[in-house]
C-alpha cells in the first residue's frame, strides 16, 4: 500500500513538472531555461516537449538570445586573451634590459620581427613561424629556437617547385638543420614555363618554414621582447 501510495505520488510529481515544462516551452523559453526550474533529465525534457510546436517569433526570441550567449562568451573570452597576452609582453619586456646584452638573443629577435609570422587581430592565435629560402637565415633561426625555447615541438615544411630536385633538396635541408629527411613536409609548387624567376639550377632547393607547435603564447612572448627592445633602445 505505501509503494503504491508512492508510485502514484511521484507520477503525479512528473505529471506537475511535464505540464510546467510544456507550459514554459510554448511560452518560448529555451531547453536550459526550462531545465533550470524543471529539475529532470535533458533527455526526459526532449521527450516530452518533441511535439510542442514553437510559433515564428518565438523561435526568433530563442535565436537572439543564443546569439546574444555567444556574443557575450565571445567578449568575455576576448577580454581574457587581452589580459593573458598583456602579462605575458610585460614579462617579456621586463627580461630585455638583461637579454639584450646577449648579441645572439638580440640577432634572432630582430630576425624574427623582419621575417617571422605575427599575430595581428584578426588572426590572434598565430603560431611561431619563419619561412625563408636563405639557408644561412634558416640555419641561424633554427639554432636561435633550439638556444632559448627548449622542449618545444617543430615542424619543417619545404616549398618546393615541381621542376626542382625534392631529394636533393631535402638532403640539403636535413644536413643543415640535423634532422632526418622524413621530417620535412613537402609542399610543391606548380611550375610555369614561362617564369622569369632566377632561382633555378643544381642549387635551387625550395624554401623552409620553421613552425613551433602549440606556441601561440611563445609568439606573444617574442612580440614583449621585439617591443622591449625598442623601448629599451628609445
Amino acid at each position: 500500500m505505501l509503494s503504491f501510495t508512492y508510485n502514484l505520488g511521484s507520477m503525479i510529481s512528473k505529471d506537475r513538472e511535464k505540464t510546467k515544462a510544456v507550459s514554459l516551452r510554448k511560452r518560448g523559453s529555451s531547453y536550459t531555461q526550462i531545465l533550470k526550474q524543471v529539475h529532470v533529465a535533458k533527455s526526459t525534457l526532449s521527450l516530452w516537449l518533441r511535439e510542442v510546436g514553437l510559433s515564428k517569433p518565438q523561435k526568433q526570441k530563442l535565436t537572439e538570445r543564443r546569439l546574444a550567449a555567444a556574443r557575450r562568451g565571445g567578449l568575455k573570452k576576448r577580454e581574457m586573451r587581452i589580459e593573458k597576452t598583456a602579462i605575458i609582453k610585460d614579462k617579456a619586456k621586463k627580461e630585455v634590459p638583461k637579454l639584450i646584452k646577449d648579441p645572439f638573443w638580440l640577432a634572432g629577435v630582430l630576425l624574427y620581427w623582419a621575417e617571422g609570422s605575427k599575430q595581428k587581430e584578426w588572426s590572434p592565435s598565430e603560431k611561431v613561424a619563419f619561412s625563408n629560402m636563405d639557408p644561412d637565415m634558416i640555419f641561424l633561426f633554427h639554432k636561435w629556437l633550439k638556444s632559448y625555447f627548449m622542449d618545444v615541438q617543430l615542424k619543417y615544411e619545404l616549398y618546393i617547385h615541381m621542376s626542382g630536385d625534392i631529394d636533393s633538396a631535402k638532403q640539403f635541408w636535413s644536413n643543415l638543420l640535423g634532422i632526418r629527411k622524413d621530417r620535412l613536409l613537402v609542399y610543391l609548387k606548380k611550375h610555369n614555363p614561362k617564369t622569369t624567376r632566377k632561382n633555378t639550377g643544381k642549387k635551387y632547393f625550395g624554401g623552409v618554414r620553421i613552425v613551433i607547435q602549440k606556441s601561440t603564447d611563445i609568439n606573444r612572448r617574442i612580440e614583449g621582447w621585439t617591443e622591449g627592445v625598442i623601448e629599451y633602445l628609445k
